[in-house]
């Protein structure tokens, strides 16, 4: 990533319309966000992942294979298509239930659900390692140090978005306790903060930094610069990780929040959190979260694990650019620039399942 991303100076006070900007009262006794798969799309899914894996496709592969082989993932695309303008232009999130975890392998349900990710946008590296899948599960790594990423923990990771156009959460293994998602509209968000402290919400527009959490460039500055919030086309986009502001000041070149930032962030959190506003989902093995990034935070509630192993909680994230998302951070739709990878050699109809 770049020191200094995107900046978008417009500042509108005024509220914004539209289904993103939704309250908990208004999908209370709606099912409308849950799409549970049927027995011929969880078929068509195994059937993928066996494909895949029998012809010993890379992640890199797999990314690439709605440009390399279409016909492959056709049976799939409207259900994605579906997905896809949820997203896009209607609550701008989607609970997928009955992903076939129990009828793969490993191997193959991580190569399946990274195609049908690829069906919504370009899978982005997560990380300088160029991780295109990345494990959301407790390491045992210490939540106090800054440079630590909370999904390496078990730790409570409050409203947050991530670096991406559209987010996806695959449950392989849900917690003994806890670990509960929650999610909030940040259009609503904002016009309760804008509603209760108008002095304070223009803040939101102007700059401010956030920690890389040591995944930045070798050589490159530990800090990116990016408004909270920022009108484009008339929509609120956001980006926002409480955690990255407050520990960016840690940082050399980075100017100490001050008593209005602190009183904002605050604040923001505080509106987040409230239940009249936001949901929880208890994901189930097989459940898969779609979120679009600009239009909704997300956190997680602090989890036990089980004893086992095999038993312990276990996500897997995906990050996905959607250049049609005009709502979005262009910036970010690179993923960690150290991370790219040559591309792989094509998968074409010869291989057997283009169709």
């Amino acid at each position: 990533m770049n020191d200094t991303l995107d900046i978008y100076p417009a500042t509108r006070l005024a509220p914004y319309a539209g289904p993103a900007a939704w309250r908990a009262a208004d999908i209370a006794h709606s099912q409308q966000w849950i799409r549970q798969l049927g027995a011929e799309e969880r078929a068509g899914i195994i059937e993928l992942g066996q494909w895949l894996e029998a012809l010993g496709a890379t992640a890199t592969d797999v990314a690439a294979l709605p440009r390399r082989n279409p016909g492959a993932l056709r049976e799939l695309r409207p259900l994605l298509n579906g997905v896809r303008a949820a997203l896009q232009s209607g609550l701008g999130f989607v609970l997928m239930r009955g992903f076939p975890v129990d009828a793969m392998s490993p191997a193959a349900t991580r190569l399946a659900y990274l195609a049908l990710g690829s069906l919504l946008g370009q899978a982005m590296p997560q990380n300088r390692e160029g991780e295109l899948l990345h494990d959301v599960r407790d390491t045992g790594a210490d939540r106090r140090d800054p440079n630590v990423r909370l999904s390496r923990t078990n730790a409570e990771q409050d409203f947050h978005t991530d670096a991406a156009d559209i987010i996806g959460l695959l449950c392989l293994q849900k917690a003994r306790l806890g670990g509960i998602s929650r999610i909030v509209s940040s259009v609503s968000v904002y016009q309760e903060v804008l509603a209760a402290r108008p002095d304070l919400a223009p803040l939101l527009f102007q700059t401010w930094y956030f920690h890389m959490k040591g995944e930045q460039a070798p050589g490159a500055l530990p800090y990116f610069k990016l408004p909270i919030v920022r009108d484009i086309e008339a929509q609120l986009s956001t980006f926002f990780i409480g955690w990255y502001l407050r520990d960016a000041e840690q940082l050399p070149g980075v100017p100490p929040l001050s008593p209005a930032q602190r009183e904002l962030l605050d604040l923001y959190e505080q509106v987040a959190n409230r239940p009249a506003l936001g949901m929880a989902m208890q994901f189930e093995p097989g459940d898969v979260q779609w979120l679009k990034n600009s239009v909704i935070l997300h956190k997680r509630s602090a989890y036990e694990d089980w004893p086992e192993p095999g038993r312990k909680r276990h996500l897997l994230r995906l990050w996905l650019a959607a250049e049609d998302f005009k709502d979005g951070i262009v910036a970010l739709r690179q993923g960690h620039a150290a991370a790219a990878a040559a591309a792989a050699a094509p998968l074409g109809p010869g291989a057997g399942r283009g169709r």
